[in-house]
């Protein structure tokens, strides 16, 4: 069970570390639609689908095609997020040195008690019973 759950964890950092996000997801329809939209217009395959709109050739397919640009922003995989991500592990060696321990004692103490506070155990008030 500890290995699915394992699995399952390292696939969803994956699927995160390339930014897939659940909109992505959701708007795969969109794409499937417009690459078939292109087979029959164009005669486009799906990898030439996938170079006019997410590789080399898509700014000559976005200069080319103003009419289609309402229905290119609903495809997926449009968000270009940039991030720097910069991790920095310094290991060095920690030996505590043991010659220079000591122990400091000290005779001198600067504590006093003054009783600041009240007790109601004074009065005669709130005394437990005498006789049972």
């Amino acid at each position: 069970m500890s290995k699915l759950i394992a699995i399952v964890v390292s696939g969803i950092v994956l699927i995160q570390s390339f930014q897939i996000s659940i909109d992505d997801i959701m708007q795969l329809d969109e794409l499937i639609e417009h690459a078939q939209f292109h087979k029959q217009e164009y005669g486009d395959n799906f990898f030439v689908f996938l170079s006019k709109h997410y590789g080399e050739q898509k700014v000559t397919h976005t200069e080319h095609n103003h009419k289609e640009q309402s229905e290119h922003e609903q495809l997926p995989f449009q968000c270009q997020g940039h991030f720097v991500s910069i991790l920095a592990i310094v290991q060095t060696s920690f030996q505590p040195s043991i010659d220079t321990f000591e122990i400091a004692t000290s005779s001198e103490t600067n504590f006093h008690y003054l009783n600041l506070y009240a007790s109601l155990s004074d009065t005669q008030l709130f005394q437990p019973p005498k006789h049972a």
